[in-house]
C-alpha cells in the first residue's frame, strides 16, 4: 500500500554498531561522548520503529478492508477510510523525516528575525513572524527560548529565538530568507496598503562533535547593560554580551540571562552556528543557498509573500506552494510550506525566490 525510502537493514546495522560500542567496559570513561552515542541510538530507533508500526498499521487496514468488502456496511467502510487516512498521514510524516539526513538536521536551531524596509510597519511584521514561529514550535511540542531581542515602538527591530527539539534545524532551514507582508496598515490613518519586509536567518545549534575554530584575536567582545522594561536587576549590571567576529563581520548578542557567563556561553554557541554556515557555504561553493543573508531586506528578494488585502494568500515563490488560510499560517500552520521546500530541495528543483507579479 505504501512505498517510501525506508531502509530498515541499514539503520538496524547502525544501531547494532552503536549498541556494541555502548557495551564496551570503558564506555562511560568519557560521559559526554557516551551521552552522544546513546542519543544517536535513540534517534536511530525513533526513525525505524515508527516505520515498523506503520507496516503493522497497514496490515490492520488491509484486514479491515477485507471485512468491509464482506459486510458491505457503511460503518465498516467509514472505519476503513479513517484507518487509511491515519496511516497515510503517518506515512507522509515519516517520508518527510527521511529527507532530514544532513549533518546537523537533527540539531536545535537559532532563528533570527530582522525588520527591514517599512519602518514601524516592518517592526510589527517582525513581531508577527516571531509569533508565527513560536506557535509553530508549540504545535510540535518544541521549546522556545528568546536569546536576544531589540524592541521598537512598532514591535521589534530584531529577535533571536533558540528552538529546542529533534530535527528542528532540518525543518526550519528552508525558512531562511526575506518574508514580505502586504496589508492595510494599522499605523496609517489613511488606511492605505503597505508592503513590508523582514528577514529570517536559521542556524544549527552545534555540539562538541562539530569543531569551529575561533581564534581569540579574531574576536571582539563587548558587554553592556541589558535592555528591558525595568526590574531590580535590568540595566544595573553589564550582563549582556556581544561578540563580533572580525574576519567575517558576523555579530551575535545575548542579553536574556542575569549572568554574564551564561550570556557569553549562549552567544558563543550562536557565533559557532553562524560560522559553521558561513564556512560550509564557502567550502561547498554553493553560496546561492545562503543568499538570504546577503540580499537587501526589500522588494524583489522575498522567498514568501503574505497578502492580507485585497485578498488573503500566502505564497512561497520558490516552491509555488500557496495557502489562502492566512490566519492559520500566522498561527503557526506552516508545515506544508516546510514540506514543499524539503521535497523540492531533495528533488533538486530550481527554487529561485524574488518578485512575483501575481501578488
Amino acid at each position: 500500500m505504501f512505498g517510501g525510502v525506508f531502509d530498515s537493514a541499514a539503520i538496524d546495522k547502525k544501531i547494532a554498531e552503536k549498541e556494541a560500542a555502548a557495551a564496551a567496559p570503558d564506555f562511560w570513561n568519557d560521559p559526554k561522548q557516551a551521552e552522544k552515542v546513546l542519543t544517536h541510538i535513540r534517534q536511530l530507533k525513533n526513525r525505524v520503529e515508527p516505520w515498523r508500526a506503520l507496516i503493522r498499521q497497514q496490515d490492520d487496514v488491509e484486514a479491515m478492508y477485507a471485512l468491509a468488502e464482506e459486510s458491505g456496511t457503511a460503518e465498516d467502510e467509514a472505519e476503513v477510510a479513517a484507518l487509511y487516512g491515519a496511516a497515510k498521514a503517518q506515512f507522509d510524516h515519516l517520508n518527510i523525516l527521511q529527507l532530514l539526513s544532513g549533518e546537523v538536521d537533527a540539531h536545535d536551531a537559532f532563528l533570527s528575525i530582522h525588520a527591514g524596509a517599512g519602518g514601524t510597519e516592518a517592526e510589527d511584521w517582525a513581531q508577527m513572524l516571531s509569533r508565527m514561529y513560536t506557535r509553530w514550535a508549540e504545535r510540535h511540542d518544541f521549546a522556545v527560548t528568546v536569546v536576544d531581542t531589540l524592541e521598537a515602538e512598532g514591535g521589534i527591530k530584531s529577535v533571536t529565538l533558540q528552538v529546542h527539539g529533534e530535527y528542528v534545524y532540518g525543518y526550519l532551514k528552508g525558512e531562511a530568507g526575506i518574508h514580505r507582508l502586504v496589508r492595510i496598515s494599522p499605523f496609517d490613518s489613511n488606511a492605505r496598503r503597505h508592503t513590508s519586509f523582514s528577514s529570517v536567518y536559521v542556524f544549527p545549534v552545534l555540539d562538541d562533535s562539530i569543531e569551529v575554530d575561533i581564534r581569540p584575536e579574531d574576536l571582539r567582545v563587548d558587554t553592556y547593560r541589558a535592555g528591558g522594561k525595568g526590574g531590580q536587576h535590568v540595566n544595573k549590571t553589564e550582563s549582556a554580551v556581544r561578540f563580533t567576529h572580525l574576519p567575517t563581520g558576523i555579530v551575535v548578542a545575548c542579553q536574556t540571562e542575569r549572568s554574564q557567563l551564561m550570556n557569553r556561553a549562549t552567544a558563543m554557541s550562536m557565533l559557532k552556528a553562524r560560522l559553521y554556515e558561513y564556512y560550509r557555504g564557502q567550502r561547498e561553493k554553493e553560496n546561492e543557498k545562503f543568499n538570504g543573508e546577503k540580499k537587501d531586506i526589500s522588494w524583489g528578494n522575498q522567498i514568501r509573500s503574505y497578502v492580507f488585502q485585497p485578498y488573503t494568500l500566502v505564497k512561497d515563490h520558490r516552491t509555488k506552494y500557496e495557502s489562502g488560510n492566512i490566519q492559520a499560517v500566522m498561527d503557526g500552520d506552516i508545515d506544508e510550506f516546510i514540506h514543499a521546500y524539503l521535497i523540492a530541495h531533495w528533488k533538486g528543483l530550481p527554487m529561485d525566490g524574488g518578485d512575483d507579479t501575481t501578488l
